[in-house]
């Protein structure tokens, strides 16, 4: 399975996913910062599940309809920073889709997952990942997990994937640096976060029109699946 993730910069590259999703042959796309006034239910193959519907700059998840089947859909708000309570940009930061996997007869969770700007503690980031997997958790137990996204979390990463893996999860970096924008911020923000999945690579693909950079995984259902545990992602 290749998932996309990327956050657009308030919409600017959304020109690029057409071209992003055929070139890599893609079977999900997870969006953050889009217009969801603004996106085609069909994107060059793929279908929307759903985005999220209070935010100023939204969460989407797309899917291949010839491969997988939407099964359920969650879209959750997550612990609020005094950036969200005075800006408002995002009420929801997390959108989780429950899909069927057509020949393997197996189910899979893959979410689009936007934390906390860099203003917040790592700590209040570290309880929004915890709420997150917990929520997907519930979609069903035991099915693999998937979780994608900006994590805002560009320093202590190491401290971050200890804390998941002690848990049950794993944290998967890409292979380059995944935000530019500023000199002094630039680093891995994007990456992923599994249970129940094997994680082939992670690879930053070139920058387009956002200070994000997109990032494609290459996963595929591990031997064993195992329950998420999340709760002390602490």
């Amino acid at each position: 399975m290749k998932v996309i993730s990327y956050n657009l910069r308030k919409h600017r590259a959304a020109g690029e996913l057409a071209g992003l999703v055929e070139r890599h042959a893609v079977d999900v796309l997870c969006l953050q910062e889009c217009d969801t006034t603004d996106i085609p239910d069909e994107l060059a193959g793929l279908r929307l599940a759903d985005s999220t519907q209070r935010n100023r700059l939204g969460l989407a998840v797309y899917y291949r309809e010839n491969t997988f089947r939407a099964v359920e859909v969650r879209a959750l708000a997550l612990k609020k920073s005094l950036h969200d309570y005075v800006l408002k940009p995002a009420e929801e930061r997390l959108l989780g889709v429950r899909l069927h996997d057509i020949d393997a007869g197996k189910d899979v969770i893959v979410a689009s997952f936007h934390a906390a700007p860099l203003t917040a503690l790592n700590s209040l980031r570290r309880h929004q990942i915890r709420t997150a997997l917990t929520e997907l958790g519930a979609l069903g137990s035991g099915i693999p997990i998937l979780m994608v996204g900006d994590y805002n979390y560009p320093v202590f990463k190491e401290n971050l994937g200890q804390k998941v893996r002690e848990h049950g999860y794993e944290l998967t970096l890409s292979d380059a640096r995944t935000y530019t924008r500023y000199r002094f911020f630039r680093g891995h923000y994007d990456f992923a976060t599994s249970v129940g999945f094997e994680i082939d690579k992670v690879r930053t693909l070139p920058q387009g029109l956002s200070d994000h950079l997109p990032i494609l995984v290459t996963a595929q259902i591990g031997a064993t699946s195992g329950e998420s545990v999340a709760a002390g992602v602490a």
